[in-house]
């Protein structure tokens, strides 16, 4: 098992960590970034930032691209592996991955969450085949067509009024009788002809041959129905990336992870910023906030 040595070690390439080894590298932090899947996170699913940074890409794909680039120029080395583990090493951290471990002096957990799965019949036997969580890689592919969109937040919103652009008709499948989304994008919503909402209401499965062809719908008085539909977007809220951390990790009762003032963990050698974190407000001014602030605890303790 190779082994490597750094400073700092930031787990996650989504903006939060960007922004995090970013900041390491302009104190002179020797620091590597770690991702399990493609850098940028959440946010590359989203083609257009509401609120995006000002002077900043509007487009998710075009921010983390941009930051991915400025960090790779800074020399910060860019490790695609997923985490399966955080240990204690003496005086040291060592994280642990499936042909190495990495030896560091701190690191930052930036892992972020990942989108909840519905959990129906159907939903991982469609997944590419209908199944979707990204309305603008796959909303093209289905034009003209009927789509169901599962949720009541900003991301459901934001969502279905991108699919609203390429599909005939958006249906929102949402369980209570209003909205937990932004009022201006529940008002877009409304305005949208294309877009019809079924309230209290939820989606028991999806149906199909080669591809997704229905989905049936719940409601909450007990009558079933089953609509035609292309395809099948859940928004339904996110769960922290945090299978590798270790136990001594204190977290709140949805799994995100607990920090104080400056986001250190109860483990001394972990710091977490960003969606990983219980009390994270969710935009990405606070994720490159946070990120700041927790470089600039870790270059005081480490200098």
């Amino acid at each position: 098992m190779s082994q490597a040595a750094y400073d700092v070690l930031v787990i996650g390439e989504g903006v939060s960590g960007l922004t995090a080894a970013g900041a390491l590298a302009a104190a002179g932090l020797r620091s590597a970034t770690l991702e399990a899947q493609l850098f940028g996170g959440l946010v590359i699913n989203v083609k257009e930032l509401e609120p995006h940074i000002e002077g900043r890409p509007a487009s998710g794909t075009e921010l983390a691209a941009e930051m991915m680039q400025a960090n790779a120029e800074a020399g910060i080395t860019s490790i695609q592996e997923p985490v399966t583990l955080i240990r204690r090493s003496g005086e040291k951290c060592e994280v642990v991955t499936a042909s190495g471990s990495y030896h560091s002096r701190h690191v930052i957990v930036a892992s972020g969450a990942r989108l909840k799965k519905l959990g129906v019949p159907g939903e991982t036997d469609y997944e590419g085949r209908g199944v979707s969580q990204c309305a603008d890689c796959d909303g093209p592919m289905y034009q003209n067509e009927d789509v169901i969109v599962v949720g009541g937040g900003d991301s459901a919103l934001q969502e279905a009024l991108v699919l609203a652009r390429y599909f005939r008709r958006v249906h929102i499948v949402h369980r209570h009788a209003k909205f937990k989304g932004a009022a201006h994008f529940a008002k877009q919503v409304a305005s949208n002809d294309k877009i019809s909402v079924i309230w209290n209401a939820t989606l028991d499965a999806i149906l199909g041959s080669q591809m997704v062809e229905k989905a049936r719908v719940k409601h909450a008085d007990g009558r079933v129905q089953e609509l035609a539909c292309a395809g099948v977007f859940a928004y339904i809220g996110l769960e922290p990336n945090v299978n590798f951390l270790p136990s001594d990790v204190r977290r709140d009762d949805a799994g995100y992870v607990r920090t104080n003032e400056v986001f250190e963990t109860t483990v001394p050698c972990v710091s977490a910023i960003g969606a990983v974190r219980s009390g994270y407000a969710g935009t990405l001014s606070d994720a490159m906030g946070e990120a700041r602030r927790a470089t600039d605890a870790v270059r005081a303790r480490l200098t």
